[in-house]
């Protein structure tokens, strides 16, 4: 960093290791240069069972341990959602390089200030916007910057399965991230507004399916469905152009992304109403080559150059405050039973 020697090694600590943690904590300590140091969990269980595959790190219940160590550089906070702002706001204030996993905050004010605490101590705050780092996104990204697809019309997103409920956030909290975090890559524009209709079918207050609709200057929008209450796992995202469309479906394990050869074009000259025609254009299908690498050892090893060459993350502060903007406005849409919620 900027006046400062780096270490050789980069020193992890990482808060939370029960479900996404230890993921986490695998890939850190398969990046060469860099280990995880010391893991905190309130856990004497999962803090065991990290102990059992991991002898070599160290363990504690104590957050403050993490952030008294010298040798720590960066902390990896994988909590609840109401715990983010408080850990990285402790993390930041230490000194310690910070990355979230999504979304970042419960609220777009928390999120401005970590953002100005961690410009204002030159360190990296990097958002576990995961999806942003697969193969398969930067391949859309791709292809529809290349003009391949003509226009870019709408996205439509389906994130659905049964369970795993929430009991703090609702499902568009839970799942919608993922979607929101790739459309905002893909379409690299902010959104104006937010419109999201869903029901709390088992927990009062709690919704486990919604409709969200987001809307963009250039016209384009986006939906996304997300469901906890859904009999099939879907992970399914459709970018509909002018002259073809893209399918990415996450499940598949070859073939994730599939271009259509198909549109729907309107005839240029017509002199009656009975002389006009939509013209169906039905193509081929083809399947581009995609090479799988895991993306969580990408982003985390991108969150480490950014520390090393003091660049700014793919998936930054500010791309963590757009997803939370939007979660926000979606929330106020829900209560207003589905009305249009300005993002300001």
């Amino acid at each position: 960093m900027k006046g400062q020697k780096m270490p050789e090694l980069l020193n992890a600590g990482v808060v939370g290791c029960g479900y996404w943690g230890p993921n986490l904590i695998r890939n850190f300590q398969a990046i060469p240069d860099s280990k995880v140091k010391m893991v905190c969990d309130f856990s004497r269980e999962r803090l065991n069972y990290i102990k059992e595959n991991y002898s070599e790190i160290e363990t504690t219940t104590e957050f403050e341990e993490l952030l008294k160590d010298s040798e720590i550089n960066a902390i990896i906070i994988a909590t609840s959602v109401n715990t983010h702002f408080t850990l990285a706001q402790k993390s930041l204030m230490a000194g310690k390089h910070t990355f979230i996993e999504k979304p970042m905050a419960s609220s777009s004010e928390q999120c401005m200030k970590l953002i100005e605490l961690a410009e204002k101590n030159n360190l990296i705050l990097m958002i576990g916007h995961t999806f942003v780092y697969t193969s398969s996104v930067r391949k859309i990204k791709e292809i529809i910057a290349s003009g391949e697809i003509g226009d870019l019309l709408y996205i439509s997103s389906r994130r659905l399965n049964l369970g795993l409920f929430q009991k703090d956030i609702n499902v568009a909290w839970d799942l919608a991230p993922h979607d929101i975090s790739i459309i905002l890559y893909v379409l690299d524009e902010p959104p104006v507004s937010v419109n999201c209709f869903g029901k709390a079918h088992l927990t009062p207050g709690i919704e486990d399916v919604i409709n969200m609709t987001i809307n963009f200057s250039s016209n384009k929008f986006a939906t996304i469905n997300s469901s906890w209450l859904d009999p099939h796992k879907v992970r399914e995202m459709k970018f509909v152009g002018s002259k073809k469309m893209i399918v990415y479906d996450d499940i598949e394990p070859l073939e994730k992304i599939k271009i259509y050869d198909k549109r729907v074009e309107v005839p240029p000259h017509y002199d009656t109403f009975a002389e006009f025609q939509y013209a169906y254009h039905y193509g081929d299908m083809y399947a581009p080559y995609v090479k799988q690498v895991e993306p969580l050892r990408v982003e985390c090893q991108h969150f480490m150059d950014c520390i090393l060459n003091n660049t700014k993350s793919e998936s930054s502060g500010h791309d963590g405050l757009q997803v939370v903007q939007i979660l926000e406005s979606s929330s106020e849409s829900l209560r207003k039973n589905g009305a249009k919620v300005d993002i300001t």
